[in-house]
């Protein structure tokens, strides 16, 4: 008898996923994928593109083109899902499976800030990306804020990444010296899973390029007219420009769904990434896996790519009566962009006890061709 399972979400994990299900699965399996969009987006070079160096066509792909053949793409939204039952209906259609992976991500949510929807430049979207860059050639001076406006987001580098592209932009355009760049992070410290060394590289990196940061910033509310920011405590600061991580929150779906946990994220077994429903698991963003250092898992694409390996070679054993070989091992590596070329790359075991052992490479130009390669990879060599 065929053997359907289906993929939710056509980001980094859902592309993975449908892809090594399809590899390993029978000719008669029915592998689906679902997601909205039709395209997909490399998220990872929305960072190049607001500063002026991808253009939005360089950074996407037909999600056709990136799939195995023998992968059913459908687009469209999910209504909702039935864990017990391993059923998702999309646009009203009915797709019952024998295996559910839910990879959908976490939403973005700008609107949970009063006034930050039209105070800035939310550079977690194309959108965002696309506006920054272009303001980022209009400006001529002045102070510009980067801001993580909640301190759970995906891609824990990125705010610091876009805060020394920045600075590496304006630089190569001569109006450095005009402009004062402001790093205020909601989170205590840059990379804080990573541990204290890593964040005093961070930082230390952002003041070796005369960024000033300012960690336990949360925001309450953005003047998008007087252009100030107002966090907890009374505080605030003043801007000409400000690019902005949002607040992330799970999409309505899963929070409708019964598979959140306390959070509002779905728990998994970290190991196999199971939910608690037969043949259901999730993986990426969309989870939340605690750590005995009492904080979790950082959400980031390469847990996702990992953990949908291990999901979908579990999934093919199940299928042929086999017990689960895979395992998902907290082991993963994050390129940190520098501007001027270079990057730095930090490595380690997330799952090491009673806290992460992470190792941070200096910036080089090695890592950043490094990061490159696999930007061209993704995008141009597929299936891997």
């Amino acid at each position: 008898m065929a053997h359907t399972a289906i993929v939710l979400g056509a980001g980094i994990g859902g592309v993975v996923a449908a892809n090594e299900l399809r590899k390993r699965s029978e000719k008669a399996d029915r592998i689906v994928l679902v997601d909205r969009n039709a395209i997909h987006l490399f998220a990872p070079s929305l960072l190049w593109l607001a500063v002026g160096s991808r253009t939005a066509n360089e950074i996407q792909r037909p999600i056709g083109e990136l799939l195995r053949r023998g992968i059913e793409f459908v687009q469209g939204t999910i209504d909702s899902i039935d864990a017990t039952n391993r059923v998702a209906t999309v646009d009203g259609r009915r797709l019952a499976a024998d295996a559910i992976v839910i990879a959908l991500g976490a939403e973005l949510a700008p609107d949970a800030i009063p006034g930050l929807a039209e105070a800035g430049h939310n550079f977690y979207t194309l959108d965002g990306a696309q506006s920054l860059r272009d303001a980022l050639k209009a400006f001529k001076g002045g102070r510009i804020v980067v801001m993580t406006a909640g301190a759970l987001y995906k891609c824990p580098a990125a705010p610091y990444e876009a805060a020394m592209l920045i600075e590496a932009a304006l630089r190569k355009r001569g109006v450095r010296e005009k402009t004062t760049i402001e790093m205020h992070a909601a989170e205590p410290a840059p990379m804080g899973v990573a541990g204290p060394a890593v964040s005093n590289a961070i930082k230390a990196m952002l003041h070796n390029k005369r960024i000033t940061y300012s960690s336990n910033q949360q925001v309450e509310s953005v003047d998008p007219t007087a252009r100030v920011i107002t966090f907890s405590g009374g505080s605030s600061t003043a801007y000409d420009l400000l690019a902005y991580v949002p607040p992330h929150r799970p999409p309505g779906v899963v929070t409708r769904s019964g598979l959140a946990g306390e959070t509002g994220w779905i728990q998994v077994d970290r190991s196999t990434l199971a939910t608690t429903f037969t043949g259901v698991y999730a993986i990426g963003d969309i989870v939340t896996i605690p750590l005995l250092m009492g904080k979790p898992l950082p959400k980031a694409g390469v847990f996702a790519h990992a953990e949908a390996t291990v999901v979908a070679r579990n999934i093919a054993d199940a299928r042929r009566r086999k017990p689960p070989a895979s395992t998902f091992n907290g082991h993963g590596a994050c390129f940190v962009e520098s501007g001027d070329g270079k990057a730095a790359i930090g490595s380690g075991d997330f799952f090491a006890e009673p806290n992460p052992r992470i190792n941070l490479k200096a910036p080089s130009l090695l890592w950043h061709l490094a990061k490159i390669a696999f930007e061209k990879r993704w995008l141009k060599r597929w299936p891997f």
